[in-house]
């Protein structure tokens, strides 16, 4: 390929924006050459993201339909409800290429729970941006990789869905686990909760502070963690998870522990033969016995860790897995499915060697 591949990414200046942007600045095979946004439009994308030197010149456009029409790759990088409305203006034009959501509004396909936890108007469901998700009855994940290659329009997970997800997905697909009673709790840096300046995200607020929130079960990550499990061999109708994330003084990192009931008989053999679906993984590492996921070693990549043991004393099986929030839990996955769909090489872009200290 001798001519890159044009992108617009709208909502350049947040987080998710600015990593998207990050990556494809070195991308051999796509080059960002419209970044859009609302209140900082018309500055240069360097006064927000100065680390991303390559695109620091670009000017920041109004985002538009139009102004994001006609470029091979869209990704829009905006928050929930807007990113739905903007895709539905560019289906109007009737827009051919390749878009990405980095928002919830194109995940879900269940209208109900999509209303239970947004309350906003539901649009409809694209392919999604999980290559590595298992589908029952399938060895491996090339049924959601075949998917994604025939498409031109992409939902990208949300970052707490990932990290559940890798982490007890095997087993689920094994039969491992009851999934009646599941429980997550998870670590989470304050890159998730967007640039927006809000009191409680404060670094006077953050630093040596360690915060729950949407506990409960009123995440809105949880209804996307089910429809995930259901499709790789969870009852739908039993399928139910405790879901806790609390915010813990780091910029960038999920930490997920997820713990579930063993079906009686399981032992270490069932539990490693299950992970061994991982082992063709190139992003995702299956820990070996002893070791423990953490975040620090995969702060900028698209990789993720993930460990799975039983604890024979409550007869419970705890997965642990970690990964970079703004990366494998958004850009990363991003590109990656935009490779997919694109023919390119699928991890074209993806950033594998962490930041260390």
């Amino acid at each position: 390929m001798h001519m890159k591949l044009r992108a617009a990414i709208a909502g350049a200046s947040g987080y998710a924006g600015g990593e998207v942007a990050r990556l494809l600045a070195v991308h051999p095979y796509i080059e960002v050459t419209t970044v859009t946004a609302a209140s900082s439009a018309g500055r240069k994308l360097g006064e927000f993201h100065p680390h991303i030197g390559p695109l620091a010149d670009q000017v920041i456009h109004d985002t538009s339909a139009a102004r994001l029409a006609g470029h091979d790759l869209i990704i829009l990088a905006l928050p929930h409800g807007h990113s739905g409305a903007l895709a539905a203006q560019l289906e109007e034009r009737g827009e051919k290429s390749l878009i990405l959501d980095c928002a919830a509004d194109h995940r879900l396909t269940d209208s109900a729970a999509w209303a239970t936890y947004y309350g906003s108007e539901f649009f409809p469901p694209w392919t999604y941006g999980m290559p590595e998700l298992l589908h029952k009855g399938e060895s491996s994940a090339a049924a959601q990789r075949a998917l994604l290659s025939h498409t031109t329009r992409i939902a990208v997970p949300g970052c707490n869905v990932t990290a559940v997800t890798l982490a007890l997905q095997p087993a689920i697909h094994a039969g491992l686990i009851d999934p009646s009673s599941i429980v997550a709790t998870l670590s989470v840096g304050y890159s998730g909760a967007g640039k927006s300046l809000k009191p409680h995200l404060l670094a006077a607020e953050a630093i040596g502070n360690m915060a729950p929130y949407a506990v409960g079960g009123t995440h809105r990550h949880i209804p996307e963690i089910l429809q995930n499990f259901a499709l790789c061999g969870a009852d739908p109708s039993i399928v139910k998870i405790s879901f806790t994330p609390v915010l813990v003084p780091a910029s960038r990192a999920i930490l997920a522990t997820v713990v579930a009931p063993l079906v009686s008989g399981v032992g270490n053999d069932q539990v490693r033969d299950a992970y061994s679906v991982y082992d063709d993984e190139t992003l995702i590492s299956f820990m070996p016995p002893g070791v423990w996921p953490r975040t620090a070693p995969l702060t900028g990549t698209g990789l993720t860790q993930v460990s799975a043991v039983i604890d024979e004393k409550a007869q419970t099986l705890v997965a642990i897995a970690a990964i970079d929030n703004l990366g494998k839990g958004t850009a990363a996955a991003a590109i990656q499915s935009a490779n997919i769909a694109l023919g390119l090489d699928e991890y074209a872009g993806i950033p594998t060697i962490g930041v260390a200290p």
